[in-house]
C-alpha cells in the first residue's frame, strides 16, 4: 500500500491512452507522465515543465487559492488577481452600505491609493508539493484499531508540517490521497494584503442569480478583481499604507484569440471535494439524508429571508451572500439527486460492487487483504443512518439556520475564563467578542431570524425522533406549550444575543449568571451539546467507513492494474483538461457551446431583480461598441461550454488554451450534470465560463477601467 503511487506509474506506458482526456483532477508532479503526451496530441502547444515546474517559474505560479474556498489568476506583473464576482462577493458585500452599495452599483478603483483594503482576505501561492506516504504509512501497521491509526497518522502529519519554516508566510498542509492510501505535504505562501480593485454591478457579475444558477445557457459576467500587495522586499505583510503590488513569479497572458468547438481548455484550480468511489451505501446516504436535510431545511430558510431582502434594501445587502451561499448548494443538491437518478449511478455502482466481491472471494489472499472492505461499509452507513439525520438536520436547522444559536453559543469561551478566574485573559476575551459582535451585527437582522428560528424549531421537530431532540425542546414544551412562536417572541425580547446595544452593555459589565440564564446562549449550548452527542454516537461508524473505504479503493486498483486512476479532489491545485464543446441535454436539446449579449438582452425583465440589465450595456450593445472585444462574426460572447472536469473550488479558475493563454473563467458546472461530484459523465459533463473577452468588455467599454487593461499581457 505504501508503494501505491509507484505502482500507478509503472503502468504508465502501457495505459496512458485509456484515460479519457476529458475526466479526471489530475496531480501536477504526475502530468508530465500522465498526461502531457495525450494533451499535446490534443492540440497543447506547452511542454510540462511550462505548467509546473519546481526549478523556474511555470503557470502554475500564477495560481492562487483565493480566500477560503475559490480559485484566481495573477493577469499582470503588478499581482492584479482575476477571480470569480461570486468568488469576491462576500468582500464587496463587507465593503457595500446602502451610502455605497458596490453590489448593486459595481466599483472600480481609479487609481492604486482607491484600492480598498479587505481585513481577513488572502491568496497563497503553492510553493512546493512533496510525497510523505512512505513516512506517514511506516507510522502504522494493519492490525492496528481504526482510532489508534488516526490518532498516530495525525502526529505524524503535526510533526511534518512543524518541518515547515514557520516564516515568510509559508503555510504546510498535508493532505491525504486515494482514502488515505497515499499523502503529500503542500507548502503555500500566503499573503494577507489582499485589496479590491473593482467589479461590475451584480445586473452583470450576477445576472440570472438562483434562476440561472447551475443552467444552461448562460448569460453572466461572473469576475471581479483584487490585487496582491507584499513588503518592499517582495515578501508576505499585513496590511500596510507603505504596502507594494507584488511582483509575482508569473502572470498569464490574455487572450483575444476567441474559441471555437475542439479547441484545447485546460484549467488549473483548487478543486475542493468530490467522491467518485463513493459506494451504493454512501450515495444512498447523500441522497436521502445529506441532500434532502439541505433542500427541505434550506428552503424554509431562504423563503424567509428572500421575502425580507425584497421588502428592505439594508436586509437585501445584508443578507445578500448569506442567501447566495445558502441557495447555491440548496440548488446543487436537487440536481445532484436528479442526475443520480436519471443516470442509474446506484445500479452501476452495484455492479461494480458484486464484480468487485467477486473478485475479492476467488483468492484466499484478496479475502484476507480486502474481503472486510464492503461488509464494513454496508454495515456502518446502515448502523449510522438514524444519528446521521439528525445531526444533518440539526446542523442546517439549528446550527446554520437560524444565526442566534451558535452566535450566542460561542460566548461559552467568555464563561470558561469567568470560571477561571483569570482577569488578563477575560480582558482578551471581552475584547475579541466586541469585535467579533461588531462583525456579526453588520450583517444581521433579529426580526428576520426571529422568523426563521421558530420555523427551524419546527423542521427539526417534525423530521427528527424525539430521542434526538436538544434539552431546548423540554423547556419550549412545558413552559411554552410547544409554542414555538412564543418561545422565539421572548427570546428575541430578552436576550442580549439578539440586539447590540444589550449585547456591547453586557461586555462592558459581563456576568456570568446573566449569561447562563439567556435564552439564546442556552439555547445555542442545548443544541452544541445534541449535535456533539450525536457525533460520539456515530464515531465507530465513521471509523469503520473510513477503514471501508481505504480498503475498497486500495482493492479497486489491484482489481483493474491497467486502470489509471486519478484521486478524489480535496482542495489541492489539480489540473483537468478537455475542449470547446457543446452538448445534448436530452431528446432533441441541443445546446450551442457559447451564447452572446443579444441573450441578455433577451432576458431582460426590469421588474425582476435577477434580470435587471444596466442602461449603460443596453446602450453598448444598441451600437455595437465592442471594440477590438467582439467575436470575428461581430457579436459580443459571453460565455463557453467546456468539457473539463471541475467542482466547487474550481469556481474562479483560469481556462488556458493551447498557447497557455487565459481564455476564459471557469464560474459553474451544468444542471444536467449536477451528479458529477460522485459520477462524471462525458456527455453530459460540461464547465461552464466567463469569455475573457466579454470581462474585458466590460472593464474597459462599461467602466472605463483602461488602468486595468494596461496592466495585462493582451494576445490579439
Amino acid at each position: 500500500m505504501k508503494k501505491f503511487l509507484f505502482t500507478l506509474l509503472a503502468l504508465l506506458v502501457t495505459c496512458g491512452n485509456l484515460v479519457k482526456a476529458d475526466e479526471g483532477m489530475w496531480m501536477l508532479p504526475y502530468i508530465k507522465d500522465l498526461n502531457i503526451k495525450t494533451m499535446q496530441e490534443m492540440g497543447l502547444k506547452l511542454d510540462a515543465d511550462k505548467i509546473y515546474s519546481i526549478n523556474h517559474s511555470s503557470i502554475k505560479d500564477a495560481v492562487v487559492i483565493f480566500g477560503r474556498g475559490c480559485t484566481g489568476e495573477i493577469i499582470s506583473d503588478q499581482g492584479l488577481i482575476l477571480t470569480n464576482h461570486h468568488c469576491g462577493y462576500s468582500s464587496i458585500q463587507s465593503h457595500s452600505s446602502v451610502e455605497h452599495n458596490y453590489l448593486e452599483n459595481g466599483f472600480w478603483a481609479e487609481q492604486l491609493s482607491d484600492e480598498i483594503p479587505t481585513p481577513g482576505l488572502s491568496v497563497k501561492f503553492l510553493n512546493r508539493i512533496e510525497d510523505v506516504t512512505d513516512r506517514v504509512l511506516d507510522a502504522v501497521n494493519p492490525d492496528m484499531q481504526e482510532e489508534k491509526r488516526e490518532h498516530k497518522i495525525d502526529s505524524v502529519l503535526i510533526a511534518i508540517a512543524g518541518e515547515v519554516p514557520d516564516t515568510l508566510g509559508y503555510v504546510p498542509v498535508v493532505k491525504p490521497f486515494y482514502s488515505g492510501n497515499s499523502f503529500y505535504l503542500y507548502v503555500y505562501q500566503e499573503y494577507p494584503d489582499v485589496r479590491f480593485v473593482g467589479a461590475p454591478p451584480s445586473s452583470i457579475g450576477k445576472f440570472g442569480a438562483d434562476t440561472d444558477n447551475w443552467m444552461w445557457p448562460r448569460h453572466t459576467g461572473d469576475f471581479s478583481m483584487f490585487r496582491v500587495y507584499s513588503d518592499s522586499l517582495g515578501n508576505p505583510a499585513e496590511y500596510s499604507e507603505h504596502n507594494i503590488p507584488m511582483k509575482p513569479k508569473y502572470h498569464l497572458p490574455v487572450s483575444l484569440k476567441g474559441n471555437q468547438p475542439g479547441d484545447f481548455a485546460m484549467i488549473l484550480g483548487f478543486p475542493g471535494s468530490t467522491d467518485r468511489y463513493l459506494t451504493s451505501w454512501g450515495i444512498e446516504e447523500r441522497m436521502d439524508i445529506i441532500n434532502m436535510a439541505r433542500i427541505q431545511v434550506r428552503e424554509i430558510k431562504q423563503k424567509i429571508w428572500l421575502k425580507d431582502m425584497q421588502a428592505s434594501e439594508k436586509v437585501r445587502i445584508q443578507y445578500a451572500t448569506k442567501y447566495a451561499h445558502s441557495s447555491n448548494y440548496y440548488k446543487n443538491s436537487i440536481g445532484m439527486n436528479m442526475g443520480l437518478n436519471n443516470l442509474h449511478v446506484l445500479q452501476k455502482k452495484r455492479e461494480l460492487e458484486n464484480k468487485f466481491t467477486f473478485w475479492v472471494n476467488r483468492n484466499e489472499e484478496r479475502k484476507e487483504k480486502y474481503g472486510e472492505a464492503l461488509p464494513l461499509l454496508e454495515e456502518a452507513y446502515t448502523r449510522r443512518a438514524p444519528q446521521n439525520k439528525a445531526r444533518n438536520y440539526l446542523r442546517e436547522s439549528l446550527i446554520s439556520g437560524t444565526e442566534i444559536y451558535l452566535f450566542a453559543y460561542r460566548a461559552k469561551r467568555l464563561a470558561d475564563v469567568m470560571l477561571s478566574g483569570n482577569d488578563e485573559l477575560l480582558k482578551i476575551t471581552v475584547e475579541r467578542m466586541r469585535e467579533d459582535g461588531e462583525a456579526f451585527f453588520k450583517d444581521y437582522n433579529p426580526s428576520t431570524d426571529q422568523k426563521v428560528l421558530e420555523a427551524m424549531l419546527k423542521v427539526y421537530a417534525q423530521e427528527i425522533s424525539n430521542s434526538y431532540y436538544p434539552s431546548v425542546y423540554r423547556e419550549i414544551k412545558s413552559k411554552y406549550k410547544g409554542n414555538y412562536a412564543k418561545y422565539a417572541a421572548k427570546l428575541f425580547r430578552k436576550s442580549i444575543f439578539a440586539d447590540k446595544d444589550r449585547y456591547m452593555a453586557f461586555l462592558n459589565k459581563p456576568s456570568l449568571k446573566l449569561l447562563k440564564k439567556d435564552m439564546a446562549f442556552s439555547g445555542g449550548v442545548s443544541v452544541m451539546n445534541e449535535y456533539r452527542l450525536l457525533v460520539d454516537l456515530m464515531r465507530q461508524q465513521d471509523f469503520n467507513i473510513e477503514k471501508g473505504k481505504r480498503l475498497f479503493e486500495a482493492g479497486l486498483h489491484a482489481m483493474e492494474p491497467n486502470k489509471v486512476f486519478y484521486p478524489d479532489a480535496n482542495f489541492t491545485m489539480r489540473l483537468t483538461y478537455g475542449q470547446v464543446e457543446d452538448y445534448m441535454a436530452r431528446d432533441a436539446v441541443h445546446y450551442l457551446y457559447y451564447t452572446t449579449l443579444e441573450g441578455v438582452m433577451e432576458k431582460e425583465d426590469p421588474d425582476n431583480w435577477e434580470f435587471v440589465v444596466p442602461q449603460k450595456l443596453k446602450e453598448l450593445y444598441l451600437t455595437r461598441d465592442y471594440g477590438r472585444y467582439a467575436d470575428k462574426d461581430g457579436t459580443m460572447h459571453v460565455n463557453f461550454l467546456t468539457n473539463n472536469d471541475i467542482t466547487g473550488g474550481n469556481s474562479g479558475s483560469p481556462v488556458i488554451n493551447a498557447d497557455g493563454e487565459l481564455f476564459g473563467l471557469a464560474f459553474d458546472g451544468n444542471w444536467e450534470a449536477m451528479s458529477g461530484d460522485i459520477a462524471f459523465e462525458p456527455e453530459l459533463q460540461r464547465t461552464i465560463n466567463v469569455d475573457i473577452r466579454y470581462v474585458l468588455f466590460i472593464i474597459d467599454k462599461y467602466a472605463g477601467a483602461e488602468r486595468l487593461i494596461n496592466e495585462m499581457t493582451i494576445v490579439q
